[in-house]
């Protein structure tokens, strides 16, 4: 399961660093917030996708396809759930706007209302309907 995490191509993130000619000990920090975010289930308690294993369940339908592309963004819940569809936050170099998603999920830490995380999560789902495949039903 941690392969299916692993960030093997970092050439967007090479791309996003020399734009704010950010430091490789900047970008290693960026990674490890992420990775650390992908984790945190392993390390706190919870009810939902409580391990990888279970997340892995929850978002893979078939074996074959079962590659997850893992994006960052430290805004608010509107900013958050818009930036993490956008390509420049992606964690690889693949432009998510060129395929379909089979399914997603978002995970948020910190203080935040879950009704506002429920209605943005809403939100992107009626507006990316198209990016999404329609034999995998929802909810």
């Amino acid at each position: 399961m941690a392969a299916a995490t692993k960030v093997d191509d970092m050439s967007n993130s090479e791309r996003r660093a020399a734009i704010f000619q950010e430091t490789l000990g900047d970008l290693n920090h960026l990674i490890s917030a992420t990775m650390s975010g992908v984790t945190c289930c392993l390390r706190f308690s919870g009810q939902l996708n409580s391990d990888l294993c279970k997340l892995a369940v929850n978002l893979i339908p078939f074996p074959r396809l079962h590659f997850f592309m893992v994006g960052f963004a430290p805004l608010t819940v509107p900013e958050l759930t818009q930036q993490m569809w956008d390509s420049k936050n992606m964690m690889c170099a693949a432009d998510p706007r060129h395929g379909r998603y089979l399914t997603a999920a978002a995970m948020f830490r910190g203080k935040m209302s879950t009704k506002e995380v429920d209605e943005q999560m809403i939100n992107v789902q009626n507006k990316n309907s198209s990016y999404f495949v329609e034999w995998i039903p929802t909810t």
